[in-house]
């Protein structure tokens, strides 16, 4: 009988169990499977808070609805009466005191159209002009490991990126846009620009693909997304789930391995899975060897406030879903969404709902790096005073802190991700790094690695 164990019981881990316990039962395999969490409960940053009448996430909202399997693995899982997709509407860029709509026929802010460039109140008309060189200079030189934000400002000009494409790029990816590569954010980008002449020539010509998804493309549950994690667990027939033991140490033991648990417990596996973050994992593995390599890795911090008001979410501008900032804010959150609006499901009675946004890569976080709850809570009214005029007491405050535990994909991240598998295979064979802090860091691309990993546990054990 070969041992599994997976260390980590966010989502990739869970996933990762759940499809090992799958296919061991599918292919009538011999397996003794373990999942080890140091937390009281699974999840991770998959945590659905509930403060009547909200219901609110602790961490991520929601799931890209088209990432490939997601809609199939929900209906694996029976949970398609419980699903919820998000309303649409306006989404603001906050700037100069002021909200500016993201004009309609953009994927990013990025225009689909010369008239949705034209429509924007973010650009300059000399701005706008600078954008239309994209329809006349040819790409002499760029390739997918070049950064998305150089490629973008020698095409459509630094005024649109600045103003208009890199709130809401930086926003979505956390990361600073000549930090980050075309191939981990918008390889596609390149292959229109080749291929069309043109970046807005190519969006347009492809406006079908994105307009398709645009609707609805996010979703939830009723209850929440941790009604996903509760059910994975509820699922797994035969595992063993350790919760509130922390893994300490890895110990190479001849053709296996030994990890020890907080509690001085030791477990033996063939076969062992790290879905933790890479300075967690690189803690446990304690090897020398490896430090160069996890050290290529980055994490940056996250904090989320909610703030519920016993008000009407229509005081807010109509068909609107939130904001993002942009340079020259008099606020310091990265954005402001209007979770009441977007998300019907977290409002009993409609009552206003907003999550604030702050993150490191923001240069105003020093503002409120080590702050206590009382004090980042007067900065997140005050946010929501100036941006949308709202005075009112809050009803419900939430506030989450996730220190250094965001992924970071800079330009080496590619290279990184492939140097440390390559150690990992020499040294520690069958040991399996998993994970958003290396594999995409969605639900869906936690979900696809996941089962991904556990594909490749089986074939290596049936051959």
């Amino acid at each position: 009988m070969k041992k599994v164990v997976v260390v980590g019981g966010g989502v990739t881990g869970l996933a990762t169990m759940y499809y090992l316990d799958k296919l061991r039962r599918e292919k009538h395999i011999d397996l003794e499977l373990t999942l080890v969490e140091r937390e009281e409960v699974l999840g991770g940053k998959i945590k659905t808070v509930k403060n009547s009448p909200f219901i609110m996430e602790a961490g991520a909202d929601s799931i890209v609805a088209r990432n490939e399997g997601v809609l199939p693995f929900v209906e694996e899982l029976k949970l398609e009466g419980d699903l919820v997709y998000n309303q649409t509407g306006i989404s603001y860029i906050y700037t100069n005191g002021k909200l500016h709509e993201i004009p309609a026929d953009t994927i990013f802010g990025i225009p689909m159209s010369i008239e949705s460039l034209m429509q924007s109140t973010l650009v300059s008309e000399k701005g706008k002009q600078a954008a239309m060189q994209d329809l006349e200079l040819p790409n002499t030189h760029f390739t997918k490991d070049d950064s998305v934000g150089d490629f973008l400002e020698a095409f459509l000009g630094r005024e649109l990126v600045e103003n208009q494409i890199a709130p809401v790029l930086s926003g979505v990816y956390s990361g600073k846009l000549h930090e980050l590569t075309l191939s981990t954010t918008l390889p596609y980008l390149l292959e229109y620009k080749d291929r069309y002449g043109s970046i807005i020539k190519g969006l347009e010509a492809n406006k079908d693909k994105f307009k398709s998804s645009s609707k609805g493309k996010f979703i939830s549950f009723r209850g929440g997304l941790s009604t996903l994690i509760h059910r994975m667990e509820d699922m797994m027939e035969d595992v063993r789930v350790l919760k509130g033991k922390e893994t300490v140490a890895l110990r190479k033991n001849g053709g296996s391995y030994e990890l020890t648990l907080s509690d001085d417990h030791k477990l033996d596996a063939d076969y062992i899975v790290f879905s933790t973050t890479h300075d967690v994992t690189q803690k446990i593995m304690n090897d020398t060897n490896l430090d160069a390599y996890f050290d290529q890795f980055k994490n940056t911090s996250l904090t989320s406030i909610y703030i519920g008001f016993d008000v009407k979410d229509d005081l807010l501008p109509a068909d609107g879903t939130g904001f993002i900032t942009s340079h020259g804010s008099d606020v310091i959150c990265n954005a402001c969404t209007w979770t009441s609006r977007k998300w019907k499901h977290t409002s009993e009675s409609n009552e206003l709902l907003v999550r604030l946004f702050y993150k490191s890569s923001n240069p105003h976080y020093d503002l409120i790096a080590g702050r206590n709850e009382e004090e980042l809570i007067k900065i997140a009214l005050k946010d929501v005073s100036k941006s949308l005029g709202i005075k009112e007491e809050p009803l419900t405050v939430e506030v989450t802190t996730w220190n250094d535990l965001m992924p970071n994909y800079h330009l080496q991240h590619s290279q990184a991700v492939d140097s440390i598998m390559t150690a990992l295979h020499e040294d520690y064979p069958n040991v399996l790094l998993a994970g958003a802090s290396y594999y995409g860091v969605g639900i869906g691309a936690c979900i696809k690695n996941g089962k991904q990993t556990a594909e490749n546990i089986i074939e290596s054990i049936s051959g």
